[in-house]
């Protein structure tokens, strides 16, 4: 459990040769990719600024997660981490909840989870706040018409 990295470390990608030495092992492995290899690598990938890194990252966990029963627990949570990036919150929330059922005192999954409350709350605030402009805007619009009907008349 202390081995996973709160979900602020996430936000300081690897330098960039550092991620090329784990996509170098990566590739040198070819098709006989050891478990722990994909895995640094895509945690690497997660870690990194780039979206479609992420993704990347995202689709490796993911296939470890269903191939290797036995780094399930540990996958996620770097799922969850992975999603939060991508702002795919409920996908995080999902993986970050299943992680709490199994380990509720994980402090790392407890940090998360509050980071995508946050997170999702704030967006349904900007959420909220564009749905109210847009029908402030369709109201100012709806009664520009009914003034400009009633002065026709």
């Amino acid at each position: 459990m202390g081995s996973l990295p709160y979900a602020a470390d996430a936000e300081s990608p690897l330098k960039p040769a550092e991620l090329q030495v784990l996509r170098a092992q990566y590739e040198k492995e070819g098709p006989y990719i050891s478990l722990q290899t994909k895995f640094n690598y895509s945690w690497g990938l997660i870690k990194s600024s780039s979206r479609p890194d992420q993704q990347e990252g995202v689709l490796l966990l993911s296939d470890i997660f269903k191939t290797s029963p036995e780094r399930r627990r540990e996958c996620l949570y770097y799922l969850a981490l992975g999603n939060y990036k991508l702002g795919n919150y409920a996908e995080a929330r999902r993986y970050n909840d299943s992680l709490l059922e199994l380990e509720s005192g994980n402090l790392q999954a407890q940090s998360l989870g509050q980071l995508i409350d946050e997170k999702v709350s704030r967006e349904g605030m900007v959420g909220m706040a564009i749905v109210g402009g847009v029908a402030a805007a369709v109201a100012v619009g709806v009664g520009m018409l009914v003034r400009g009907a009633q002065r026709k008349r």
